[in-house]
């Protein structure tokens, strides 16, 4: 994503609000506490302008205020609105790989989340007669604009901010449906396995799993050493690693020794 720092001769560009935001909750995903006057440097605003983001990204969620500064909540994901704006790049080069490991006439089910909707408008374009299985709202619209994919949605308690759909009666839906693959994000990936934030949507991911008979995991780099709040999978030779940069040694090794396989975009 450009966030407008430079322009061609040296010419600094003004960011809007929206654009600020998105690189205010990206500069906590890299650091663990953000200084005013120092953000306020980087951004060639004033500090009054830094303190009222910072307000505002806490009125929704996304950051904690400290004195003189702000820091990320732990295991708390930005709505994917905003998380849509992050790491578009990388997630658009991981939806690349991932429809080369799809093929026409899949099952799949696939999990909510911003790199899965990235990978489900490429497998609306590029593959045909797929079935879906999704909780998703975001992906099952994105896969319905082409007509020769078949999408079912699950039932059960609907999560306006995540357009995600959870619950005791979701995962007693997924019990009927068999899948070729799985494709799920992560908000953290460890040795331990993917973690999401969400304790529902972890669940149902556990299930998905459990149903298909291989699992794509998509992670842009990220999320490599970062725990979440609930791991929903361990490493085996039925799991996929799709992310955009070499793994850290450790993950690596754990990865190699589980026989899980790992694609770089």
């Amino acid at each position: 994503m450009a966030f407008g720092f430079g322009q061609p001769g040296g010419e600094q560009v003004r960011q809007s609000k929206s654009e600020r935001h998105s690189r205010i909750v990206a500069e906590l995903r890299a650091a663990p506490t953000l200084r005013v006057n120092e953000l306020a440097d980087r951004l060639d605003v004033s500090t009054e302008t830094v303190r009222r983001d910072f307000s505002e990204l806490e009125e929704r969620g996304l950051i904690n205020r400290t004195y003189g500064g702000a820091t990320r909540p732990m295991s708390v994901e930005p709505a994917l609105a905003e998380r849509e704006q992050l790491m578009v790049a990388e997630r658009e080069r991981i939806a690349d790989a991932v429809v080369e490991l799809v093929e026409d006439n899949d099952i799949l089910m696939i999990g909510g989340g911003a790199t899965t909707l990235h990978v489900a408008r490429r497998l609306a374009a590029d593959r045909n007669h797929l079935t879906v299985i999704t909780h998703a709202l975001s992906i099952a619209v994105a896969l319905a604009s082409n007509p020769l994919h078949r999408v079912l949605m699950l039932p059960g308690q609907y999560d306006g901010r995540e357009g995600l759909i959870s619950g005791p009666d979701t995962i007693d839906a997924l019990q009927r449906y068999r899948a070729s693959k799985a494709i799920l994000g992560a908000s953290g990936i460890t040795e331990e396995g993917p973690s999401d934030a969400g304790i529902g949507a972890s669940l149902i991911y556990g299930a998905m799993m459990r149903r298909s008979s291989e699992t794509l995991i998509v992670a842009d780099h990220s999320k490599m050493g970062r725990n979440s709040l609930a791991v929903f999978g361990e490493w085996s030779r039925h799991i996929t690693l799709v992310t955009d940069r070499p793994l850290p040694s450790a993950l690596h090794t754990c990865l190699a020794a589980a026989h899980a396989k790992l694609v770089l975009a």
